[in-house]
């Protein structure tokens, strides 16, 4: 019955049998029949097609919302046994660290954890977050603001200063008195939420709203705009550092954070990862 649930936990995530079947790494007609089983056993319809798309329907989602807290709490229920100095660690990073600075930081930290196998999955902040809830991931490393996440536990490893590239890489003379239109990440972007205030008070303008920070970099270097992105980014595409308006001076960073359940959080080897991730990160001079 467990994994029967899981599997309509999986559908209401991804909303196609076809990603909830590699979620679950099990056939598409796997994922049917054990939607079968539970419409059959709580004698009601519990997904519906819409397109090419499947949804829950209202008894599907009142069920959900009544079994994700359990299922998280059995998915932790042997985490002090089974991850207590080795095992596998499941770790959410956010897109824009896992492309940049991260996976140095990461092979040092692994080197220090050499009983642990560390395995990594990249996605968008909200969607790391909604993994750690649940259970899915044991931890994360992202970005953005925490006041959103009570039900989570998180710390602020780092602040990351975000920069400017100016268009085609030239030269930006910014009277900071005046308004400067930039490209920039999304609204939905844990990052933005962060600092959207600071950028008012900047003055910096975002004209152009895009859904990652490398093609706003990439952007910016073609000379479409000024790109604002985190300084991995830029550092990492080769940018010259000369040419960067760095704004870490003016307040305007964007939080590393790590993130896990508090059932989770005093978890040995949780515990050990964010130690060895937080000295790691102190070292690094943004």
């Amino acid at each position: 019955m467990i994994e029967n649930l899981e599997t309509l936990e999986a559908l209401s995530k991804h909303g196609t049998m076809l990603a909830a079947s590699t979620e679950l790494r099990i056939s598409q007609s796997a994922v049917s029949k054990r939607i079968a089983v539970l419409e059959k056993y709580y004698d009601r319809k519990l997904i519906q097609r819409k397109g090419r798309r499947v949804e829950l329907t209202q008894h599907g989602k009142r069920l959900i919302n009544r079994i994700s807290p359990m299922l998280s709490e059995i998915r932790d229920l042997f985490a002090d046994e089974d991850f207590s100095g080795s095992g596998e660690l499941t770790i959410g990073v956010s897109d824009a660290i896992l492309s940049s600075w991260g996976p140095r930081v990461f092979h040092r930290v692994q080197s220090q954890l050499p009983d642990v196998r560390f395995t990594f999955h990249t996605h968008r902040t909200p969607a790391v977050l909604d993994r750690i809830r649940s259970g899915e991931f044991m931890a994360g490393v992202c970005t953005g603001s925490d006041r959103l996440d009570t039900d989570l536990q998180s710390e602020v490893l780092a602040q990351e200063p975000m920069v400017i590239i100016p268009s085609g890489q030239g030269v930006l003379d910014w009277d900071k008195r005046s308004p400067l239109d930039v490209i920039s990440i999304e609204d939905y972007s844990g990052a933005w939420r962060s600092f959207r205030t600071e950028v008012r008070r900047l003055q910096i303008r975002r004209a152009v709203s895009l859904e990652s920070f490398f093609s706003v970099a990439q952007m910016a270097i073609a000379g479409w705009g000024h790109g604002m992105v985190p300084i991995g980014v830029a550092e990492t595409l080769g940018v010259p550092s000369e040419r960067l308006i760095n704004l870490g001076d003016e307040g305007l960073v964007r939080p590393v954070r790590f993130v896990a359940r508090k059932s989770t959080y005093g978890v040995p080897v949780v515990a050990s990862f964010y130690e060895c991730m937080r000295a790691e990160l102190n070292a690094i001079d943004f």
